[in-house]
């Protein structure tokens, strides 16, 4: 490896414009020369990389991504036949940031051979934008459907629980069963009809500084303790992380709903394994609902598992009311959960493969000088 490798000489004042430009632009761009190693970088490709300039100039291609990377192999083509290569919808992995869904383009530098220049252009956050705009759509469907059912249900199942019991004092003890059958269907109805008049709740959410680490350990106690105590959990926090902007208890209620799904998703199974990530992003500006106030995203709460991923047929609709594959799951776990990112003024997307699967929350940042949240007694 060599430590002597430079970026690119910047000579006159034309290079001075170009590399401002490059500097400038949110897509990766980098330029690697015709041994590999990479000698020059914009700021976005420090952020796609998890390294700084420094770091990535000292390196080949080949050290940065796995060994049968697409990228490596779209370099290479590129170098050795002096053509532009496009790939579209790849899958990108890289040790630091993971993987990333992104369209490649590599260019052949004429003025230096062997040199390429190579583009990055991530798709996921258009396409997170996109399916969001479907969960809220989903989750607003829920809130219509919840003050529905609370109204013109929950009141008839009443009358039927209490004409069940009264059946119950007359008949006999081998007919008690069926009617004791009654009142337990009914009370799973309501119970039902209740967990969705949670979607009807639009009143503004009482927000705070939240300290999300906090929340999680909590969350991951329960789980060492009860639903997931065969599993391991790893934490994998950014330690500088400021205070999320958002309610306590339904943050928490959240993440547990997330958490609570990937215990399930990887069974009895051994070598479970969970893990709790948070990081700073470069945020995205969105509006908050019941506002005409935008605010960037930066924070990104993570849950990932390695159990046996979402079936292809659930994908599009995982956030969905009643959509579920569990046996005698309601499907409203998951719409809550975007209800609840959706009132942090937040977006949640996920990826999923074989041993892989990952929900990603990005949540506001708290203002300086907010007070905190009073901290549960649960929670200390």
């Amino acid at each position: 490896m060599s430590s002597n490798v430079t970026p690119i000489p910047v000579t006159d004042d034309e290079d001075l414009g170009t590399e401002a430009i490059l500097f400038a632009l949110p897509d990766p761009v980098m330029v690697l020369d015709d041994k590999g190693y990479v000698r020059f970088v914009n700021p976005a490709t420090e952020q796609f990389f998890g390294a700084g300039r420094a770091y990535i100039c000292s390196r080949t291609l080949s050290e940065l991504v796995h060994f049968d990377s697409p990228l490596n192999a779209l370099a290479n083509q590129v170098r050795e036949q002096q053509i532009s290569v496009s790939e579209h919808g790849v899958e990108l992995s890289t040790p630091r940031t993971g993987s990333q869904h992104v369209d490649m383009q590599g260019v052949p530098l004429s003025e230096r051979p062997g040199w390429v220049l190579i583009n990055l252009q991530r798709r996921s956050m258009a396409e997170t934008m996109d399916r969001q705009l479907n969960h809220q759509g989903a989750a607003r469907s829920v809130t219509g459907m919840a003050a529905v059912l609370a109204h013109e249900i929950k009141n008839p199942l009443s009358g039927i629980r209490g004409a069940a019991q009264l059946i119950e004092q007359n008949v006999r003890s081998d007919d008690r069963d069926l009617t004791r059958l009654i009142c337990d269907e009914t009370d799973r109805i309501c119970a039902i009809v209740d967990e969705m008049d949670k979607f009807s709740d639009e009143r503004a959410l009482e927000r705070g500084a939240v300290n999300i680490h906090e929340v999680l350990d909590h969350i991951r106690r329960l789980g060492e303790n009860g639903f997931a105590k065969n599993m391991r959990f790893v934490a994998r926090y950014d330690p500088s992380l400021p205070p999320v902007l958002g309610n306590r208890d339904k943050l928490l209620q959240a993440l547990l709903n997330l958490v609570k799904n990937a215990a399930e998703a990887i069974g009895n199974e051994g070598g479970g394994e969970i893990t709790l990530g948070t990081a700073y992003r470069q945020g995205v500006r969105v509006a908050v609902p019941g506002s005409r106030d935008r605010v960037n995203l930066p924070l990104e709460v993570s849950i990932q598992d390695n159990g046996k991923g979402i079936s292809e047929e659930l994908r599009q609709h995982l956030f969905e009311a009643f959509v579920t594959n569990k046996p005698g799951g309601t499907g409203l776990g998951l719409p809550l959960v975007a209800k609840t990112v959706r009132d942090h003024g937040g977006i949640i997307e996920f990826e999923t493969q074989p041993k892989k699967t990952v929900f990603r929350i990005r949540l506001p940042m708290c203002p300086p000088g907010t007070p905190f949240d009073a901290v549960d007694e649960e929670l200390t």
